[in-house]
């Protein structure tokens, strides 16, 4: 057989995350069962060790397997990073400048973001997209964006700076009995429907499960979300409460309402994050500005606190 390549531990590493051959091949690789089962054979016999098994569960690692799945993601990191360091280095006559922005943020931000690059604005291809913040954090690691607004993701090449601090709120429908307060209290959430967060927005997970813990409130999420948006519709649809940064207050419906948290209120950081080795002049003035930035504030109407 030839030897072993790339595509061979993208296959792997793909059926050994989803725990399916059948998953992987459909959702993830889009190729044939057959195909994919040819080739991880063909891995194994290149290895010459076992990788997987098929259990009660659907397939699992073996001890070899899963000796070899940190290599393998290991080395298609450093093949992404290689492609991405190729692209740097080769960047187009015309700069661009992109800016990734945790989605609903670049509505405070983006405003502050033209204003300190206002020179520099007619001379680039400006860039800019909304994400989810570990999107946002994979995005500057790999050089596809120059600057991200996002939480402090932890990524190996990826420098931060906080820029905001900003307050958590209770999000519930309007017309809720906790809505006819001023605010909402920790024991206010006990036997509440509360509304949690899956591995995605992990940081704010961390954060919000923490203050739970802290203040004593023993409550299992009866759903988990990704996003606000996915949190503000169910906060609609099942009348539960979520625990969301203030940043979203003025996207809610007139179905749902926020209220500050009793007490001393959970916050998160928003960060901006950056490449130290991104040579972009256009980076280097932003970061000139970065105190201006950070002093005037979110540009909306709210007081993020």
């Amino acid at each position: 057989m030839a030897s072993m390549e790339l595509r061979h531990l993208r296959y792997f590493v793909a059926v050994a995350e989803e725990g399916s051959l059948t998953v992987a091949a459909e959702k993830r690789l889009h190729t044939a069962q057959p195909s994919l089962s040819r080739q991880l054979r063909d891995l194994e016999q290149e290895v010459g060790a076992q990788l997987f098994t098929r259990g009660a569960r659907g397939i699992e690692l073996t001890p070899a397997g899963r000796a070899f799945l940190d290599h393998a993601r290991l080395a298609l990191g450093q093949a992404a990073e290689a492609v991405a360091a190729a692209r740097r280095a080769a960047r187009p006559a015309k700069a661009t400048f992109a800016v990734g922005f945790l989605t609903g943020q670049e509505v405070d931000w983006l405003p502050h973001v033209t204003q300190i690059l206002r020179t520099e604005l007619p001379k680039i291809d400006f860039k800019v997209s909304s994400l989810y913040s570990p999107d946002v954090a994979d995005a500057v690691q790999s050089g596809e964006l120059d600057l991200g607004f996002m939480r402090v993701e932890p990524r190996p090449d990826v420098t931060y700076q906080v820029v905001a601090s900003e307050r958590l709120v209770a999000i519930l429908p309007s017309d809720h009995r906790l809505a006819s307060g001023t605010e909402v209290s920790p024991a206010d959430l006990v036997g509440e429907n509360l509304i949690g967060f899956s591995d995605v927005p992990h940081i704010l997970r961390d954060v919000v499960d923490t203050y739970l813990r802290q203040k004593g409130v023993g409550v299992e999420p009866s759903h988990r979300i990704d996003n606000f948006a996915m949190g503000i519709s169910l906060v609609a649809s099942t009348r539960g409460i979520a625990l969301l940064p203030a940043y979203v207050e003025p996207l809610l419906p007139w179905s749902v309402v926020s209220r500050p948290l009793s007490g001393d209120p959970p916050t998160i950081d928003l960060a901006v994050g950056y490449r130290r080795d991104n040579q972009s002049p256009v980076l280097a003035t932003f970061l000139a500005g970065i105190d201006q930035l950070i002093a005037a504030g979110p540009a909306g109407l709210r007081n993020s606190g």
